[in-house]
C-alpha cells in the first residue's frame, strides 16, 4: 500500500525543530505585548472577495497563487494568503475600530501556491502588528522599533537591515503609474510575460520583479521620490529623523513597493544576507484607505508581518549550537515491573498537582531498565524515579540524580516532592 506524503510545500515541523519555534514564538509575544499590542485571532478561510478586493484582483497572489474554492453553500472563499484584509474585516465587523487607536497583533498559518523552496512554502507561518486610527509618522516609527526589539531579543539584530521607501497619495501614484508606463514600454520587447501583463495592469508591480533580466533595467526607472506630494514628503522626512533620533540605521531605497495594492506612504522591509534569495524576514507599510475600501469608516492604518519560516531560519543560522535544546525534561519516571507503572502514574499526578511547572513524563512500558536509563539519558532528565517491586511493597519511591554523583536514595512521597522542589 503507498504511503501518504504531505502535500508539497506544506512542511512538518517535528519535535526536534518544535523548540525554536516555541522559542521564536515566546519572544514574539512578550515583545509585542511589552508595546501595548492586543492579540486577536482571525479565521483562516474568508470570502474570496475580501483580497481580491484588498491585495487586487490583478495581483499575483490573487490571479495566480490563492488557494480559492466553493464551499458546500456555493459561496466563493479561500485559504487566506495574507492577514490584513481578514485584520481590518474583523475590525470592522466587531466594531474594534471605535476603541482609541487599536494597536493589534496576530499570528498563524498563511497560504499561497508558490514554488517551494529555502524560506518559502505554500502553507507558511506570519506573525503580523496592525495599527490603526493613527496617520502620524510615528505610528510608522514605532512598529520599526518594536521590530528591532524583537531582533534584539532573538539575538539577530546584526544580521537584518532596514530598508525604507514612500510612495505617496492615491494621486502621487497615479502619476507614478503613468511615467513607468512610458518608461517600460520602450522596453516592452525584454519585459518577461508577467511584467507584460502588469505594464497594463498596474506598472508598480514590474519594480518588485524577481527576475535578474529586469532588475537590470531598474537602475534608470525615474525615482517616484522625485514626485512625492507635500504631505507624504514631510511624512517621510519626518520619519527618517525620528528613525536616526532612535539609532536605527536604514537605507532608502526608492524601488521597493511591496507586492500589495493597498500602500501608500511609508512602506518598509527588513532583509537579510544569511538566507539567500528569500532575503526578506519582515515587511510593511503604511494603508490608510484599506478600512474604507473595505466597508469601514475612514480609518487611517500601518502595519507589518514578520515571516516566521525565515525567522526561525535566521535564529537557527545565528545561534552557532546554542539554540533551544528539545531536551527539555526534568524527571522520568522509570517502571521496572507492570505493576508499577499505575502506581507511577497515581504519584506523577500528586507530584504535577504540587510542582505544576516540573516537566515528568512516565514510562508506561516496563522495558528493561537499562533500556529506560537510556532513553531518560537521551530525553535531557535530570532526575529518575525508580519504582519496582520493593518500592511498591514499602510505598516508596527511588530517585537517582542522572547529572551528578549523588546516590540514589529511596524516599517516601513527600520527600520526593520535597527534594524535587529544590531542582
Amino acid at each position: 500500500m503507498a504511503k501518504f506524503k504531505s502535500i508539497r510545500g506544506m512542511n512538518d515541523v517535528t519535535p526536534k525543530e518544535v523548540a525554536i519555534w516555541q522559542l521564536v514564538e515566546k519572544s514574539i509575544r512578550s515583545v509585542f505585548s511589552s508595546y501595548g499590542y492586543e492579540e486577536i485571532r482571525i479565521p483562516i478561510v474568508e470570502q474570496t472577495e475580501l483580497f481580491a478586493r484588498s491585495v487586487g484582483d490583478s495581483s499575483d497572489i490573487v490571479s495566480k497563487e490563492m488557494y480559492a474554492f466553493e464551499d458546500r453553500g456555493g459561496d466563493g472563499i479561500s485559504l487566506r494568503p495574507e492577514g490584513t484584509a481578514g485584520c481590518v474585516r474583523a475590525c470592522i465587523e466587531n466594531d474594534l475600530l471605535r476603541v482609541d487607536s487599536p494597536r493589534l497583533w496576530y499570528m498563524g498559518p498563511m497560504f499561497r501556491y508558490e514554488r517551494p523552496q529555502k524560506g518559502r512554502s505554500r502553507q507558511f507561518h506570519q506573525a503580523s502588528a496592525e495599527v490603526f486610527g493613527i496617520d502620524h509618522h510615528t505610528a510608522d516609527a514605532e512598529l520599526m522599533m518594536l521590530a528591532r526589539s524583537l531582533w534584539t531579543d532573538l539575538g539577530i539584530r546584526n544580521n537584518v537591515n532596514l530598508e525604507i521607501n514612500s510612495l505617496g497619495n492615491s494621486e502621487t501614484r497615479k502619476k507614478y503609474k503613468s511615467l513607468l508606463h512610458e518608461f517600460f514600454k520602450e522596453f516592452s520587447s525584454d519585459l518577461d510575460k508577467d511584467s507584460q501583463r502588469q505594464l497594463k495592469e498596474n506598472p508598480l508591480r514590474i519594480l518588485d520583479s524577481k527576475s535578474e533580466a529586469i532588475k537590470g533595467l531598474l537602475a534608470d526607472v525615474p525615482s517616484i521620490l522625485d514626485h512625492l506630494d507635500s504631505d507624504s514628503e514631510d511624512h517621510f522626512n519626518k520619519l527618517k529623523d525620528l528613525l536616526t533620533q532612535s539609532n536605527i540605521d536604514f537605507e532608502v531605497n526608492d524601488r521597493l513597493v511591496r507586492g500589495l495594492d493597498y500602500y501608500n506612504k511609508t512602506v518598509f522591509e527588513w532583509k537579510t544576507k544569511d538566507l539567500g534569495a528569500q532575503d526578506t524576514v519582515c515587511g510593511g507599510g503604511r494603508y490608510d484607505g484599506l478600512v474604507e475600501q473595505l466597508g469601514g469608516k475612514k480609518c487611517p492604518a500601518t502595519g507589518f508581518s514578520i515571516g516566521l519560516e525565515r525567522l526561525v531560519l535566521l535564529v537557527k543560522e545565528n545561534s552557532k549550537g546554542n539554540g533551544p535544546s528539545t531536551n527539555n525534561l526534568d524527571c522520568n519516571f522509570i517502571c521496572l515491573t507492570s505493576e508499577s507503572i499505575s502506581y507511577a502514574l497515581l504519584n506523577a499526578e500528586k507530584i504535577r498537582k504540587e510542582i505544576p511547572s516540573l516537566n515528568l513524563k512516565v514510562n508506561l512500558q516496563a522495558t528493561s531498565a537499562n533500556s529506560q536509563f537510556k532513553r531518560a539519558d537521551k530525553s535531557g532528565s535530570k532526575i529518575a524515579l525508580i519504582v519496582g517491586e520493593e518500592e511498591l511493597k514499602d510505598n516508596t519511591i527511588s530517585i537517582k540524580n542522572l547529572r551528578g554523583k549523588e546516590s540514589q536514595e529511596t524516599l517516601s512521597l513527600d520527600q520526593v516532592i520535597e527534594t524535587l522542589k529544590k531542582l
